[in-house]
């Protein structure tokens, strides 16, 4: 009995070192990739945008017209926290309703929605006006399965 003792005993021995090898290398190989991550999240190129305020999306907009000035083509909308002053530029698209509308048809005390860009020297641009009240989407009532199976 005692020779197979002593032979399973190197076989343990060997299995502990060969875990311990292979913990160690597997932590060994994750530590760095871990670092690069995190370095790589930090790093930006130079002259590139934050990740956090993206230039090229437009802002969302939305409130009632408190002023319009026709001949500089701007609006303004009084909100909670600031009044803003849009400009209307000629590749702005305003509707009004369904159908395309001007600059002439945005008035005092109207309701307006829409998106903006905000360019570098601070002004707003309107990218897209939307003349009147939101229109609440209404859902479409899903059928109903009949009792009956079809075969």
């Amino acid at each position: 009995m005692a020779p197979p003792l002593q032979l399973r005993e190197p076989v343990v021995n060997q299995m502990r070192i060969m875990k311990w090898k292979n913990s160690f290398s597997g932590a060994a190989l994750t530590v760095p990739l871990i670092f690069s991550f995190s370095v790589a999240g930090q790093i930006s190129p130079a002259g590139s945008p934050s990740p956090a305020k993206p230039v090229n999306r437009p802002l969302p907009f939305h409130g009632m017209v408190s002023a319009v000035d026709q001949k500089n083509k701007t609006f303004t909308i009084n909100g909670k926290g600031a009044t803003r002053v849009f400009k209307v530029t000629a590749t702005t698209n305003i509707l009004k309703g369904a159908a395309a509308g001007t600059i002439h048809d945005i008035v005092d005390n109207e309701e307006v929605s829409g998106a903006y860009w905000k360019n570098s020297d601070g002004t707003l641009e309107a990218k897209l006006v939307k003349i009147g009240p939101i229109e609440k989407k209404v859902a479409s009532p899903t059928p109903k399965p009949s009792a009956t199976a079809k075969l």
